[in-house]
């Protein structure tokens, strides 16, 4: 039987993070650790329980969801950290992401979306609905595309269409599929576009591809 995946609710509202705890209770495969009201509780509590997954509030008193993102990824920079919050603004998921959120949703998700996020957020993928993609896209589209690195030029033309996938938020599964080539290959390929780029995360790069334009390959 597989370990089940360590969640650790961070939320300064109790209502809510009581109904998510009782959302997550009900599935196997799923446990919650802890549950913290504030950032700074949550940083402290992530070091004791050392979750797998933190579903992360983004605007709480004190310590911001932000700052609260970037001190839990400060020792654990591979830990996965999902946004949940009520915030559609572009610039709060261009911020996070590039704070090296592992995902950004909406509190409003259905709670199968929300189980299935967790877990892809646990085995590494990223997980954004795509609504909130397209407004990163807009975002960075409303400007001038950054001009590319000379690291970019580097990337083969398959890792440049895993790239555009990326920003799209697909899983492995998904990319194999788009491109008829087996999983562990996709995974490979990931891994080798991560390094390359000097990134740490699949939703960094997927932000990298967004602003340095590189999406034009999304069907």
């Amino acid at each position: 039987m597989s370990t089940p995946v360590r969640v650790l609710l961070v939320d300064d509202h109790t209502l809510f993070r009581s109904g998510v705890r009782a959302l997550l209770a009900r599935q196997t495969g799923i446990e919650v650790v802890g549950e913290a009201d504030s950032g700074a509780e949550g940083v402290k509590l992530a070091t004791i329980v050392q979750p797998d997954v933190v579903l992360l509030d983004l605007n709480m008193p004190g310590l911001s969801g932000v700052e609260t993102l970037q001190l839990l990824l400060q020792d654990t920079p591979q830990r996965a950290v999902v946004m949940l919050t009520v915030s559609e603004d572009a610039d709060d998921l261009a911020m996070a992401l590039r704070a090296g959120a592992r995902g950004y949703l909406l509190k409003n998700i259905d709670a199968a979306f929300l189980v299935t996020a967790i877990q892809r957020a646990a085995a590494g993928e990223s997980v954004m609905r795509e609504a909130m993609t397209t407004k990163l896209m807009q975002q960075f589209r409303a400007g001038a595309a950054t001009p590319l690195p000379s690291d970019e030029a580097r990337l083969t033309p398959r890792e440049r269409e895993i790239l555009a996938c990326l920003a799209r938020g697909e899983s492995n599964k998904e990319i194999a599929r788009r491109l008829d080539l087996a999983e562990s290959t996709v995974k490979i390929h990931v891994q080798n576009i991560l390094k390359k780029l000097g990134l740490s995360s699949r939703v960094q790069a997927a932000v990298y591809a967004v602003e340095h334009g590189l999406t034009q390959s999304l069907g």
